[in-house]
């Protein structure tokens, strides 16, 4: 089968490689699965260069989601061979199949294409947990999240509004914000350049965000601890400016508000009664219609090159896709 794979760490993917590798075997507890589509998100890209906090050890192959159908399944499985499935795990993401843990598997809702599928898991459950679980989202509050044109900052302003929420959205170019209110028709859609805390406190009465979803980090970061309530919450998920922030813990004192870390993955396996129902509950809703995970562009294999470098320039809106089986 062909795949991708990371032969050595490098800032211009110089050490990522499409080859010929063995089709892999199932264990116990397994299943083989076709990959159909393959996400990505920016932890891929980062771990192409040694830069995200998980370091799969060399060789590897990307790819952190994607769904497929599973064409053979190993002793103790509970899916059985046509099962439509959305994968999920570390790596083996981006090739024309992959084993996974059944643990690691989650049933495609019918309604979803496995492109769309292939994008919910990761995005999804961060902004689950991040909102329902750490947040406490409860219904009116002003929800503002920031780098809302990537793929979980998206997930969380869609997730946001079927939540009952009163979402600010911020997005860096006039093309992604025009995109963001098309998609999913957020309160509102605004530049942070032009003034953030201004911006939020005249759009919320004076009051400030309730909740802030920060997957950016840096400078972001900063100037949201100058928009947040009294009682808000500000969701740390990641660093994606580069530059991981810091605060004196009298800010939050005075200002009366919770600095929350947010580690889906993580919390599930705290948790893994919670973590089942985090997963239930993303997949009720995607198979009601209630989200919708959205494509930016699916490539072939052979083009691979240009989805991660997309990403790399910020372009994408949402998610792109690898589609292994063409190309």
């Amino acid at each position: 089968m062909r795949a991708l794979q990371v032969q050595q760490l490098s800032t211009d993917l110089g050490g990522v490689a499409l080859i010929d590798v063995p089709r892999p075997v199932v264990v116990s507890g397994t299943a083989l699965v076709r990959i159909e589509a393959a996400a990505l998100g920016f932890p891929d890209l980062l771990m192409t260069k040694g830069l995200y906090q998980a370091k799969p050890p060399l060789p590897f192959v990307p790819g952190m989601e994607g769904a497929g159908t599973v064409v053979e399944a190993g002793e103790g499985c509970p899916f059985r061979v046509g099962d439509e499935v959305i994968v999920g795990g570390l790596t083996g993401g981006v090739a024309q199949y992959g084993v996974f843990p059944a643990a690691n598997l989650m049933t495609k809702p019918a309604r979803l294409t496995m492109e769309a599928a292939a994008a919910l898991r990761a995005a999804y459950l961060t902004a689950w947990v991040a909102l329902v679980r750490r947040g406490m989202a409860q219904a009116g509050e002003w929800l503002l999240v920031h780098g809302a044109a990537g793929g979980v900052g998206l997930a969380a302003v869609d997730l946001g509004k079927a939540l009952g929420l009163k979402v600010i959205a911020t997005a860096s170019t006039l093309q992604k914000r025009v995109a963001i209110a098309s998609l999913y028709a957020p309160d509102h859609v605004i530049d942070p350049a032009e003034g953030l805390r201004d911006q939020v406190l005249e759009l919320t009465g004076g009051r400030g965000a309730d909740m802030i979803f920060d997957p950016v980090g840096g400078e972001v970061f900063d100037q949201s601890t100058r928009c947040i309530a009294f009682d808000g919450r500000l969701l740390v998920v990641g660093f994606a400016a580069g530059r991981i922030p810091q605060i004196g813990a009298n800010i939050p004192l005075i200002k009366g508000f919770s600095v929350v870390g947010v580690r889906a993955g993580e919390y599930g396996r705290r948790f893994p009664e919670r973590g089942v129902e985090n997963v239930a509950s993303i997949l009720e809703l995607a198979a009601a219609g209630t989200i919708r995970p959205h494509i930016h562009q699916a490539y072939m294999l052979d083009d691979w090159r240009g989805a991660f470098e997309a990403m790399e320039s910020r372009s994408v809106v949402g998610r792109s896709v690898i589609l292994p089986h063409l190309g």
